[in-house]
């Protein structure tokens, strides 16, 4: 039985490191292997080249317990991971003649000719364990060698990959270590409104001197993530090391946490405003609906989302959001005023119990008033708590005058000031 062993995945392609194909395989075997108590230590990409991938291998077995490769398992030329793999082994490659016969069943179904390349995917390293591909013709490999190391080959396409891995080489690893195994358990801390150093720097010491759990941050787009990550049997004791250092840290942080394992910052608004059963309508400016946009991605936002009013001009500012002319005139579109009016005006218009707006210069073209690039404010509005407020932001400081960046962030602000306000 091997015990917590090490693995590295090696994905082949050129088209990987072209950047045309990103590669999410890896992203999925390093979840899945970390699940299993598999030490994922090392990634790596390799072009189709018999040379390099086989120097890849070398270094490979040199520290790692299991190697697992995806793609170069096709039919054409520079499909060469199981001839580079079987060279380096000095193994023959043999014929396996239920893959052959799976192949030749596949093409006489959709009536198409079994060409000799076809045939080349039947080859198999000797005394090697064939894996059955039930959607596509390249069977993967499992070689046990003689020095105690599993290579696994699966094929580069996901939808061929991860029903092979989840179907074949899964139970295959199991069997190979035994069940009271340490295994990876993780939780995520979602915040916003603090920076990274703001926020390494508060917990330094604990970082670095916590070895179960461990933390590490994630940054994100306006966004920074705390992993908790525990070693344990089982799921009950993960939580019994893992859930006192996220109290810990989220009484430190109060409101800039908005979630624990939350996927995103609209799911939490949708979810949070569906079990308070409250309605939202946007108004919108700088954002141009991307706010609504992000909303109406999450399934079940029917039940809280009226809707909402993209007011890029003054002229439908006041004709659909109610914004007064002297508004306008005397403080200019981007305000505090003109913000706190489009929240009330399209909370009143579609009778929610919440709106939110945003009114910014998101691009380097500024109103007569001459207000600087990235200024915005995000307007509040809530009827039943008799609110109404504006936060005003300075996002082109952080984001480089970035267009496009400076409108996420600006709806990301105008998410997190919903959750913030209606978290119990």
């Amino acid at each position: 039985m091997i015990n917590n062993p090490i693995s590295e995945i090696i994905s082949v392609g050129t088209e990987i490191l072209l950047g045309d194909t990103i590669n999410t395989n890896a992203a999925f075997l390093g979840k899945e292997l970390a699940a299993l108590g598999i030490f994922v230590c090392y990634t790596s990409v390799v072009g189709d080249n018999n040379v390099r991938l086989e120097n890849a291998m070398k270094i490979a077995m040199s520290r790692a317990d299991i190697i697992i490769t995806t793609g170069g398992l096709g039919p054409t030329f520079d499909d060469l991971t199981k001839e580079t793999i079987s060279k380096l082994l000095n193994l023959e490659m043999k014929t396996d003649s239920h893959s052959l016969n799976r192949i030749k069943d596949f093409f006489a179904k959709i009536n198409r000719e079994l060409t000799e390349n076809n045939l080349k995917q039947a080859l198999i390293p000797e005394g090697a364990i064939a894996l059955d591909n039930d959607f596509g013709t390249a069977p993967g490999v499992i070689i046990n060698t003689t020095n105690n190391k599993i290579i696994i080959m699966l094929p580069g396409p996901p939808r061929e990959m991860i029903p092979m891995f989840n179907n074949k080489a899964r139970p295959f690893l199991l069997s190979k270590y035994s069940n009271n195994n340490k295994k990876v358990f993780s939780k995520t801390i979602n915040i916003f409104g603090i920076g990274e150093s703001k926020v390494e720097n508060m917990f330094a010491d604990l970082m670095k001197t916590s070895t179960n759990p461990t933390i590490s941050p994630y940054a994100k787009l306006g966004e920074l993530e705390l992993r908790i990550t525990a070693l344990a049997y089982n799921e009950k004791e993960a939580h019994t090391i893992i859930n006192p250092t996220i109290k810990q840290i989220t009484d430190k942080l109060q409101r800039n946490v908005y979630g624990i394992d939350a996927d995103s910052m609209q799911k939490e608004v949708v979810k949070i405003l569906t079990a308070k059963e409250l309605k939202l309508s946007t108004a919108e400016s700088c954002t141009g609906g991307y706010l609504s946009k992000r909303i109406t991605d999450i399934e079940g936002a029917s039940k809280i989302y009226s809707g909402g009013v993209v007011a890029y001009s003054n002229e439908v500012k006041m004709q659909l959001l109610n914004v007064k002319e002297d508004t306008l005139d005397k403080y200019g579109a981007v305000s505090e005023q003109v913000a706190m009016e489009m929240a009330e005006g399209v909370a009143k218009k579609l009778n929610t119990d919440i709106g939110i707006s945003t009114t910014g210069i998101a691009g380097t073209t500024t109103d007569l008033t001459q207000k600087d690039t990235g200024l915005v404010y995000i307007g509040y509005y809530d009827r039943k708590n008799n609110l109404n407020y504006a936060l005003e932001l300075h996002l082109a400081r952080g984001y480089k005058d970035d267009r496009e960046s400076i409108r996420y962030i600006a709806s990301s602000n105008a998410l997190f000031e919903i959750i913030k306000n209606n978290l119990s």
